[in-house]
């Protein structure tokens, strides 16, 4: 995955991590044994990491318990403070790695242990699930008898460092209110249409000045272009309108990689998104021979990548390393060769 997602352009990951347990639901005999994996594969790969361990308790609203599918997934607050120490164990080792807390959504945490886990992190960003499908926002209303982004906003310090994630299902005065609490929407269109789930305000959002990020849920197709095409196409759909995303007169391929640039970065803690004096040097280069790229300069580029497939990723440095070049990670045939025994075994 680490070594697709370089290819791809990307130069941190995200790591919504809640697989803690083995199979049977018993810790292993290092609580962090999961986690480590984690910080190994970022390590071998020089992926950037954002390691961010999700608690999970609950099995819906209300604090029900947990059923029997969920068992690798759960911990109580006590435990889970004992791993996320451990999971900063795991990636000090690693160049610039940050770790928060996942709070997995409320459903899978009682307000009370919603404040105990943030508190955890109390520097660090923290993500959250939130009104992802119409039956969350009704269950929801059904427990507190507000939606699940009006709820969290109302009983936590919401602020930048958090990130809602999907956010699909909000009022316009929601979206409003989270625009302007400074918190990211860590939107996944491809995930979101996939399963479809829905369409995201990203209008009214951007409008009072919210920011956004992009990634993958479930991994059914890594694309950093990709992602961002899905974005601005879903809009055009549920507004009926072109270039929804894009400043007037301007280029939508660079409203939306600047906006995607600027909001990750934020929710990912990564620092400075922009080449610059102090920020990690973290490039993408794209193939100059590309037919699609002829003629081409400037913002005209990035619209022919995300729009048309023009150009591929030819290079992409991390924090000054090059780990990809020529299209293919430096380390690709040994990691390939590994995963598909691994893989071989598991379904044997």
């Amino acid at each position: 995955l680490y070594v697709e997602m370089l290819e791809a352009g990307f130069s941190r990951v995200g790591e919504f991590h809640y697989l803690h347990h083995d199979r049977d639901g018993k810790s292993y005999a290092n609580l962090a044994e999961m986690a480590e994996r984690i910080a190994a594969a970022a390590g071998e790969t020089g992926i950037g990491l954002t390691l961010l361990p999700v608690f999970y308790a609950h099995s819906s609203f209300g604090g029900a318990a947990p059923n029997q599918g969920q068992r690798r997934f759960i911990n109580d607050v006590d435990r889970f403070s004992r791993l996320v120490e451990k999971c900063r164990e795991s990636v000090r080792a690693l160049n610039q790695a940050v770790v928060g807390v996942a709070p997995h959504s409320l459903r899978a945490a009682t307000p009370e242990e919603l404040i105990e886990v943030t508190a955890l992190a109390p520097d660090g960003p923290i993500h959250i699930h939130i009104a992802e499908q119409v039956k969350e926002v009704e269950d929801c209303l059904a427990w507190s008898g507000a939606r699940p982004v009006e709820f969290l906003l109302g009983h936590a310090k919401v602020d930048k460092r958090w990130c809602l994630i999907h956010a699909t299902h909000m009022t316009d005065a929601e979206t409003v209110a989270m625009a302007r609490s400074g918190a990211i929407a860590g939107l996944c269109p491809i995930t979101e249409a996939n399963l479809g789930d829905g369409t995201f305000a990203a209008p009214l959002f951007r409008e009072h000045g919210g920011r956004y990020g992009v990634g993958s849920d479930s991994n059914v197709l890594i694309g950093l272009p990709d992602e961002l095409r899905q974005l601005e196409y879903s809009q055009r759909l549920a507004h009926r309108a072109r270039n929804v995303l894009a400043v007037a007169g301007g280029s939508t391929g660079r409203a939306l990689f600047d906006a995607a640039l600027d909001g990750g970065s934020v929710a990912l803690g990564a620092g400075i998104s922009q080449i610059a004096a102090g920020a990690s040097a973290d490039l993408v280069s794209l193939d100059p021979q590309n037919p699609s790229l002829a003629g081409k300069s400037g913002d005209a580029i990035l619209d022919a990548w995300i729009f048309a497939n023009g150009g591929k990723v030819d290079c992409v440095w991390v924090h000054g390393l090059k780990q990809v070049s020529g299209g293919r990670h430096v380390k690709r045939e040994a990691i390939a060769e590994r995963f598909r025994s691994v893989m071989t075994a598991l379904s044997a």
